[in-house]
């Protein structure tokens, strides 16, 4: 992989590059006319890349528009006009930089960046408790005191690995007994940040979408503990989606927002698959912004989802 953090982004995004960008390339420099067959075409592609329904029928409708309105005929105009529209597309749906940047920038209304807790949701396979260690690790190293609270107390694997993750990130960790109460370990975890200053707690949840019922009402009772007992924290809820799942994502992120109020997405495994038009989907479908996305193994490859390198990396 090439040296560099934004060519480590551009090799990991290199099968949505194929599937997205370079087949829409293709397309424009095998057609000879911008008519109706050229944007079925360019549909179709759309959507088996994943972008979705609904945010394939935005965006061809105003590439048709582009092009009808400023006479575009050139595959060089049509491929600066689709880079802007997915640039305005990720950027209405945006979170401007991290939450580190927030915390030195200009006040905000909003409540501070730290201290916080993020209650992670996500169905079990997705990478969950992986991407909570990532989290611990990066928010460790920029001299945060961060705590995990052991909540998907269903697994005693969940637990283990979150233990695992602490030990490497040097992280406090609160956790029950396997089939103990979620939502004590979410009680405990908040008063023992409280009493240790902590900066960031990291709220583990379980995922057993199978079970959606009995799971959405679990997390509802573990988020009014989180609601109830985090004063002075900024609450986020956090959630994880794999990207490999093209379509299932939304569905699932559908589901989770239903339930809690979701305030940002994870995407996972990105470098993994040749549907990463799931960022669009996501950000055009649902309008949650995405805050992290994983293009690699390495802690340092869960990055901060930020819209303009992604779009850079993306038609590299």
């Amino acid at each position: 992989m090439a040296g560099g953090m934004f060519a480590r982004l551009v090799d990991g995004l290199a099968k949505t590059r194929q599937s997205l960008v370079e087949q829409v390339r293709n397309i424009t420099l095998r057609t000879k006319k911008l008519d109706e067959d050229f944007f079925e075409e360019l549909e179709e592609t759309l959507i088996l890349a994943d972008v979705g329904v609904e945010a394939t029928e935005m965006l061809v409708n105003k590439l048709r528009a582009e092009v009808k309105n400023n006479r575009i005929n050139e595959p060089d105009q049509v491929m600066m006009y689709f880079k802007r529209m997915l640039t305005d597309l990720l950027e209405s749906h945006s979170v401007d930089g991290s939450e580190e940047v927030k915390a030195t920038t200009a006040p905000e209304p909003e409540a501070p960046a730290f201290p916080a807790v993020w209650m992670v949701v996500g169905v079990n396979g997705v990478g969950k408790t992986t991407t909570i260690g990532k989290l611990a690790a990066r928010h460790a190293n920029a001299g945060k005191k961060v705590i995990l609270g052991a909540g998907d107390t269903f697994r005693a694997a969940a637990i283990d690995q979150l233990d695992i993750w602490a030990q490497r990130a040097g992280c406090d960790i609160i956790k029950h007994q396997e089939g103990s109460d979620p939502a004590a370990v979410a009680f405990d975890t908040i008063q023992a940040a409280k009493a240790r200053k902590a900066d960031l707690v990291l709220l583990d949840t379980a995922g057993r979408l199978h079970t959606k019922v009995n799971l959405m009402e679990e997390l509802r009772k573990v988020h009014r503990v989180v609601t109830r007992e985090a004063t002075g924290f900024r609450i986020e809820i956090l959630l994880v989606l794999d990207a490999t799942t093209g379509q299932n994502a939304i569905e699932q992120a559908k589901i989770f927002s239903a339930a809690v109020d979701v305030s940002g997405v994870a995407l996972t495994k990105l470098d993994g698959t040749a549907k990463g038009g799931v960022v669009l989907a996501i950000a055009g479908t649902l309008g949650i912004p995405i805050k992290y996305i994983g293009v690699g193994e390495k802690p340092e490859d869960l990055r901060e989802f930020r819209y303009e390198e992604f779009i850079e990396a993306l038609f590299a």
